[in-house]
């Protein structure tokens, strides 16, 4: 057994059983259920700031002072409350897994959240420096990002409660002929109740407590840390390692990875826009699109750029041909023609560029952006299939889309060398199957 079998025989049952963890896909699903809103909330807020000279007071001229109104209130109504949404998606998913009613029981999710959501907030009224606190209202704070990993937490804990109500047989049965809404709104009375009920203890206890709540506990001990650690170039680093390792062996990488990583990407792509909404100083330099529109360009392992040096270096039929085929699903970050027809996929010379272009453009990227030359992504959340360069456009300016074209151009001169040697490798196999043809006919 070679190296290469041995390394695999110990990688792969762990990347699959993280990929098929049923907390981590419930998870990566709720947050698929809230992606739509998310990206139409940040488009819209993009469009309230556009990093475009004189735009404001060409707006301003046109529809008024008050013109942003307009793209705020979808962004208020979509990226500002995107805990709620994660919660439903999450405690939809995980309750699908269990076979049960996902409707109801992510209903039940939610106001358990709610129910660990003090329904107070401090205001400071403008022009004043005076803070009041004011009663009876839901608190956007932690309803938002900052409110995200209570609101995960929540969706997961109130629905294995209710799974194991559901379990012990403690649910009212309707007779035969009960329409079925009102068979299943009766079948979840007693495990919401006692959800509820356990949810209530909790921050009944919390008040005691320090913290008063546990969104406080939660956003101190687990939340800041694990942002902080995020939102750190060896994080991001040994992130894209993993996730072109596992495409080595044929299992989508982002997938794994994101399944742990996305939530604190998303959080603190969150914060970024926030701060570009109130046009202040960005926070963080990693974000979901500091990974997906920079350090993947072209998909996972910076593809594009081998499509790339596929049609205008190689000269076998083989990568002609792959390249033919991979170039336009690459210009919008799809690359899996390439990574299973060249292939990349348990090919030893490939694999170095396919580990180190990713590590090499995240070191480009936060050196421009935390040195000041290219700004920050602004945390509008775009599709991950996103051409490059307007990606680039859209979340850091021309400076991001000139970044891009730069990434585009390293990673192709990283992957050169590497496809010359498969290029000719596949040549001389070409050659080989012509001549064994031509001697058949000639027999």
């Amino acid at each position: 057994m070679s190296k290469m079998d041995k390394f695999e025989d110990k990688v792969m049952p762990v990347a699959d059983k993280i990929a098929n963890n049923r907390y981590l896909c419930a998870i990566r699903d709720g947050f698929m259920l809230a992606m739509p809103l998310l990206i139409i909330g940040a488009m819209f807020l993009l469009f309230s700031a556009l990093p475009i000279p004189g735009y404001e007071n060409f707006m301003a001229g046109i529809f008024g002072a008050n013109w942003a109104d307009f793209f705020l209130v979808p962004y208020h109504a979509t990226m500002a409350i995107m805990t709620l949404f994660v919660v439903l998606g999450i405690s939809n998913s995980l309750s699908e897994h269990y076979e049960q009613d996902g409707i109801s029981t992510a209903v039940i999710a939610l106001v358990c959240f709610f129910v660990l959501t003090p329904f107070t907030t401090n205001f400071t009224p403008k022009g004043s420096s005076a803070i009041y606190k004011v009663d009876s209202v839901i608190p956007m704070e932690w309803i938002g990002s900052k409110g995200l990993f209570v609101g995960m937490l929540t969706a997961i804990f109130a629905t294995e409660i209710v799974k194991s109500v559901y379990k012990k047989g403690w649910k009212i049965t309707m007779p035969k002929g009960v329409p079925p809404a009102v068979s299943k709104a009766f079948s979840a009375l007693i495990p919401g109740a006692i959800a509820i009920s356990v949810f209530g203890i909790v921050r009944l206890i919390f008040c005691y407590t320090p913290f008063h709540t546990v969104h406080n506990l939660i956003f101190t001990i687990l939340q800041v840390p694990l942002t902080s650690l995020g939102d750190s170039l060896g994080a991001t680093i040994i992130a894209n390692f993993f996730v072109s390792l596992f495409w080595l062996f044929g299992i989508s990488g982002a997938d794994v990875v994101e399944a742990v990583m996305n939530p604190i990407w998303l959080a603190l792509s969150a914060d970024n826009l926030a701060a570009y909404s109130k046009g202040v100083a960005l926070p963080h330099v990693v974000t979901q699109q500091f990974v997906q529109i920079y350090t993947w360009v072209g998909g996972s392992g910076c593809t594009l750029a081998l499509c790339i040096a596929l049609l205008t270096v190689c000269k076998s039929q083989q990568c002609k041909k792959i390249g033919q085929l991979g170039i336009l699903p690459g210009l919008f970050n799809i690359n899996e023609p390439v990574t299973f027809g060249l292939p990349i996929v348990l090919n030893p010379i490939l694999a170095i560029p396919f580990i180190a272009t990713p590590i090499v453009e995240s070191i480009i990227t936060y050196v421009c952006m935390a040195g000041g030359i290219v700004p920050a992504p602004n945390g509008v959340i775009i599709p991950w299939t996103t051409p490059v360069i307007i990606g680039g456009l859209f979340v850091s300016g021309w400076q991001g889309a000139v970044l891009q074209a730069i990434e585009l151009v390293i990673a192709f001169l990283i992957y050169l060398p590497f496809i010359k040697i498969v290029d000719r490798q596949y040549c001389e196999q070409e050659k080989t199957a012509n001549q064994a043809e031509g001697a058949q006919e000639n027999a």
